[in-house]
């Protein structure tokens, strides 16, 4: 059986034909569902180059083939080539493949009215939510309540309708967007780390005698990330003579007005934006220079970059968006979009060595539920309960542990 897959990456093809993405899963990732599909198919949007993007990575490959939708980036451009991107989505799968919709998705969705209308089955996996990324404050646009509304309802509506459920987080998706009574589910995050990205024991952390370095991991396409509401509070830090310098990983549109912002603040000899980093290894150099990580984010999933940082034994200090209250305790957990908050915390963390090494010791041991080790047995019980809820045509009747 082959199992198709909707996902909203953004992909490049080269004239040879091979597939390849600058950020999410390479062709290793995509292998796991080998082990219960005979074959592999990514319906997403792809981009045709002369030559692949520096430090791009194969997504296709042996089992694996990639459904190209044509490319579009924004609203406007989708709406150019609605027809084109809808007739691609109907003619990415045939009758008895297995679906799994990655959701929300522009996409997904319309894969899933489709399935509807012919009344095949579908699954889907909930990797983010939309009632927080179309929240006050988070996106601009003109539309943003009638596009929460709409979103949200959509995949309530999904999530009801699918044969099986997987969710990124623990608890906080599967109370918002619950499943049928009859279908199956599993809390099981898309975020899964090699051994490489773990350190082999915790930090020790002494009393500073010089500045402390803190680090942001994420995208600067939106400001969802908070990365405004953390150069607010280095403003605070500063004024009050706290010795913090700050880096962020991440590139995106508003790079230049968070730049803007920094030399207002007057921050530019505080913080400096690196853009994105070629390979895993780079990150975590820079995660094993700095002395906290911070995640000031105003809507997430199960953010992945808070994760690895733990993986590292680093830190951390976040709001209490999305999933994040999953993975920190409140004591490291401040409200977004307020910089003052932001301030003390940090402030607080950074000058308590105590803390930190006892921080440290649980972050990392916290990291390892994310390990290849831990996941993998959850992640193969949920495929095999899509294959045969896919056969049957029918809800599993059995909840999965």
């Amino acid at each position: 059986m082959r199992v198709v897959v909707t996902v909203e990456s953004r992909y490049t093809r080269t004239p040879d034909g091979q597939v390849w993405t600058s950020a999410g899963p390479d062709y290793s990732g995509w292998t796991r569902y080998l082990a219960h599909f005979d074959r592999v198919r990514i319906a997403a949007r792809v981009l045709d180059v002369a030559t692949a993007p520096v430090g791009a990575v194969r997504v296709d490959g042996p089992g694996v083939e990639v459904w190209p939708v044509p490319y579009y980036h924004g609203p406007r451009e989708y709406l150019l080539r609605t027809l084109a991107v809808r007739r691609a989505m109907a003619a990415s799968t045939d009758d008895g493949d297995a679906v799994i919709l990655r959701v929300p998705s522009v996409l997904g969705t319309l894969l899933a009215n489709r399935l509807d209308r012919l009344r095949r089955p579908y699954a889907v996996e909930v990797i983010g939510d939309p009632y927080d990324v179309f929240a006050p404050g988070v996106v601009q646009h003109p539309l943003r309540p009638v596009l929460r509304h709409w979103f949200t309802s959509r995949l309530r509506r999904q999530c009801r309708a699918a044969i099986a459920v997987g969710y990124e987080t623990e608890r906080h998706l599967q109370a918002r967007y619950p499943a049928s009574v009859s279908a199956p589910t599993a809390g099981v995050s898309c975020v899964e780390l090699p051994p490489a990205a773990y350190v082999p024991q915790p930090r020790t952390v002494e009393r500073a005698r010089g500045a402390r370095t803190i680090i942001s991991v994420g995208s600067l396409d939106q400001l969802y990330k908070g990365v405004d509401t953390l150069l607010a509070a280095l403003a605070q830090l500063a004024g009050t003579g706290s010795p913090v310098r700050a880096v962020h990983v991440g590139v995106g549109r508003f790079r230049g007005h968070l730049e803007q912002m920094t030399a207002s603040l007057g921050l530019t000899d505080r913080v400096t934006f690196l853009g994105w980093l070629p390979s895993a290894d780079a990150l975590r150099a820079q995660l094993d220079a700095a002395d906290l990580f911070v995640m000031p984010s105003r809507t997430e999933g199960l953010p992945r970059a808070l994760i690895e940082a733990m993986a590292r034994a680093l830190p951390a200090i976040a709001t209490t968006a999305g999933g994040i209250p999953e993975l920190l305790p409140a004591t490291d957990l401040v409200p977004p979009d307020d910089p003052a908050a932001l301030a003390i915390a940090i402030h607080q963390m950074l000058t308590d060595p105590i803390r930190m090494t006892t921080t440290s010791q649980r972050n990392l041991h916290r990291a390892h539920d994310f390990s290849t080790h831990t996941l993998t047995p959850r992640r193969d019980t949920f495929y095999r309960a899509v294959r045969d809820a896919t056969e049957h045509r029918q809800p599993v009747r059995s909840q999965v542990p």
